[in-house]
């Protein structure tokens, strides 16, 4: 997973907040736009897309001359791969993980309970979607089958 650099993070936040016409993606103008406090030039705005694209941050389609860009994948779907990442730095997961639920306030420990209850609900019934609207894909059982870790081994 890509770490975003500061201006990187600035576009994405106009693609996941939804700029004017974001369902169809926008353009580079349109996040250049919406960025105006920043004062970038176009071209500054077009290579940070572009090289978003490359990243496999952003997908683009091509409009006439110019391309639509929108996010591949939402804000938290984002957030959950950089947290796997950072339980795969070393050590202990277990112990991350304890200390991490440890750390949370009680709404954030409820919020966890109940997507940890639904997904155990889901392994019963696969079909429903349970309360659950954004789902993260689970990773996989042997960290080296993830994407991104062809070849590495580690242990734990």
């Amino acid at each position: 997973m890509t770490r975003l650099g500061d201006l990187e993070r600035a576009v994405m936040d106009v693609l996941w907040d939804g700029a004017p016409g974001a369902s169809h993606g926008v353009t580079v103008r349109e996040v250049a736009e919406a960025l105006d406090g920043r004062e970038l030039a176009y071209t500054t705005v077009m290579t940070v897309l572009d090289r978003l694209a490359g990243k496999g941050m952003v997908e683009r389609e091509r409009e006439g001359r110019a391309w639509r860009y929108r996010a591949a994948a939402s804000r938290e779907a984002y957030i959950a791969q950089l947290m796997l990442e950072a339980l795969d730095l070393g050590g202990s997961r277990d112990a991350a993980l304890v200390r991490f639920a440890r750390s949370v306030t009680g709404t954030e420990a409820d919020v966890l309970r109940a997507a940890l209850s639904a997904e155990a609900g889901m392994a019963s019934s696969p079909a429903d979607g349970g309360p659950l609207t954004d789902r993260v894909e689970a990773p996989a059982a042997d960290p080296a089958s993830r994407p991104g870790r062809a070849g590495e081994t580690a242990e734990r």
